[in-house]
């Protein structure tokens, strides 16, 4: 199928293309994997930037939407994946392929850190938002190896589902805590305060005045949101 892309695709192309760091926060429907293969293929083929992309996300994702969006596509049906999933020898034998493109489930990233080589120039988080937990293992083990990918990807349609609290480490894989700070307890004490306790003990945390307009006005460069509506 030919993609004619509508403005607002050619817009977010152009926009992963020019930021090395780019949040695309796009609700479902609008086209994020297209948008961001076709950007992808640009990166590899056009201006060279770009030469081996690991795309993590959820496992039904890596073995379905991506494979079946770039054999969709006539612009994109060059591109060589590979969908790296099953058994660790399945896994590993996925990624000794070759490829432009290594899809990898996020439950995989940690086994994955830990046992192959990284050799990503460019990493592609679809669903930003399940690293939004800065103590979690994939988040800490996709740190380890963020400083080595020149280019980072972020995909989602709810960025903050549950608060701006979650924003800290979704920004952070992206830009190793330029915007809102390496640590999280300074980006707490910076934009919110405790609101349940009991003594000493916080339990939740409520944004001050004016800390949501402060957070996107910090994320602003590199982040374009658009809404279905």
């Amino acid at each position: 199928m030919r993609f004619t892309p509508h403005d607002y695709q050619r817009f977010a192309i152009d926009f992963i293309k020019e930021h090395t760091n780019a949040a695309v926060f796009l609700d479902m429907g609008l086209g994020k994997t297209v948008i961001t293969l076709t950007a992808l293929d640009d990166l590899l083929f056009d201006s060279f930037e770009v030469s081996r992309v690991l795309v993590v996300c959820p496992l039904r994702v890596a073995k379905t939407t991506w494979p079946q969006e770039i054999a969709k596509w006539d612009h994109l049906r060059h591109l060589r994946y590979s969908v790296v999933v099953g058994t660790p020898k399945e896994r590993v034998a996925a990624l000794g392929r070759p490829a432009e493109l290594y899809i990898i489930n996020r439950e995989n990233v940690q086994w994955m850190v830990e046992n192959v080589p990284f050799e990503f120039d460019a990493i592609v988080v679809d669903e930003l938002s399940s690293f939004k937990n800065w103590n979690s293992k994939r988040f800490k083990s996709l740190m380890k190896v963020r400083p080595r990918a020149k280019r980072v990807i972020g995909l989602t349609g709810t960025p903050s589902g549950n608060g701006l609290m979650d924003l800290f480490a979704e920004f952070k894989v992206l830009d190793m805590g330029q915007r809102l700070g390496r640590f999280i307890t300074k980006y707490r004490q910076d934009y919110f305060r405790p609101d349940r306790m009991n003594g000493q003990m916080v339990y939740s945390y409520k944004p001050l005045p004016g800390a949501e307009k402060r957070i996107y006005d910090k994320t602003s460069d590199i982040t374009i949101s658009m809404k279905a509506a």
